[in-house]
């Protein structure tokens, strides 16, 4: 048995132990008596905000999908579509998987042929054709939802207007489609069309929301539906959501600029090794060419890579803040 057979049973082990550990840990147990000690005081308060609060989570849980929560849909295949179309791309899960395919091949023979070892191709192809098109699907997934939550107030501030005008909710969901450009005219457009052909207004927005994913916009859905139920002014309850949703927006942007010299700093940490090590490839390709044909320097190689990739995880969480 070589040293690189030795190291692959030995990360499976240790993934087979982590999966036992988490199919047998159970619920966290203080996360548990913190939401005990929630209900109960949602339940014996005689404050109004409490019992606001209260509706608002009971409503939030029940919008939240029951398999693959992240992507809030019943199976991967589904999810994996769902995300190409919060992309608002025409993507389709064919273009997806031949670019994939592609970027696996590529880099597998590209490797193989200055490296000679079929292992280490392989999974260097696997994960770049696995990793590179995930990560750039959730960019233009963030970049798309950037746009939507700098004009999403301005729609409500739009449907304020309206409804202070006279005008059915309806009727200025139209406006919205018609005047707000980007992302938030679009989807607005797809929800009138919706109405028009025969759904409801709930259920066209709840469509939209759970499509989405985005919290500003089941804030809003949830509003309207609190509204439906407890009655009062809409215009004002969409103004103040309005306002809620630009400090919010505010919030994040103090958040980035606070957390901006953290991120570069992981940013130059991160990319200085692969840098370097490109850097003296280029220069001297015998120096650092045993990384890729001696079995230890690529076990070591490979160690490094999982150390960096805990250690960027670690980072990124640490900057990442929840509002």
């Amino acid at each position: 048995m070589n040293t690189v057979q030795l190291v692959l049973i030995s990360g499976g082990m240790l993934v087979l132990l982590i999966l036992l550990y988490s199919a047998f840990a159970g619920p966290n147990v203080a996360k548990a008596s913190q939401r005990r000690l929630q209900q109960l005081r949602f339940r014996h308060s005689e404050s109004t905000d409490a019992k606001v609060e209260s509706q608002l989570k009971k409503a939030i849980a029940a919008r939240k999908p029951k398999q693959y929560r992240q992507a809030g849909s019943e199976s991967r295949i589904a999810a994996l579509a769902l995300r190409l179309d919060r992309t608002g791309k025409n993507w389709s899960l064919s273009q997806y998987a031949y670019v994939s395919l592609g970027l696996v091949i590529v880099t597998a023979v590209l490797l193989y042929l200055q490296s000679g070892s079929l292992a280490l191709a392989l999974a260097v192809g696997i994960f770049l054709g696995a990793g590179i098109p995930h990560l750039a699907v959730n960019m233009t997934i963030s970049r798309r939802t950037a746009q939507f939550n700098a004009k999403f107030p301005d729609a409500i501030e739009l449907l304020v207007r309206g409804l202070r005008s006279g005008l059915p909710v309806t009727e200025t969901l139209g406006v919205v489609a018609q005047e707000i450009p980007g992302p938030v005219g679009q989807e607005f457009k797809s929800i009138v069309e919706r109405i028009k052909i025969g759904r409801t207004m709930e259920e066209s927005l709840q469509e939209t929301a759970n499509r989405l994913n985005i919290p500003e916009f089941n804030f809003f859905c949830i509003t309207l539906a609190i509204q439906r139920e407890t009655g009062g002014n809409l215009a004002e309850t969409l103004s103040n959501l309005a306002d809620v949703l630009r400090k919010r927006s505010q919030m994040k942007l103090k958040i980035r600029a606070m957390s901006s010299e953290s991120k570069a700093s992981a940013y130059i940490v991160g990319a200085l090794p692969f840098v370097v090590f490109t850097m003296i490839w280029s220069i001297n390709p015998g120096y650092v060419g045993g990384f890729f044909t001696d079995d230890r320097l690529i076990v070591t190689g490979l160690g490094g890579l999982v150390w960096m990739s805990i250690g960027a995880f670690i980072m990124a969480k640490m900057v990442s803040f929840e509002i």
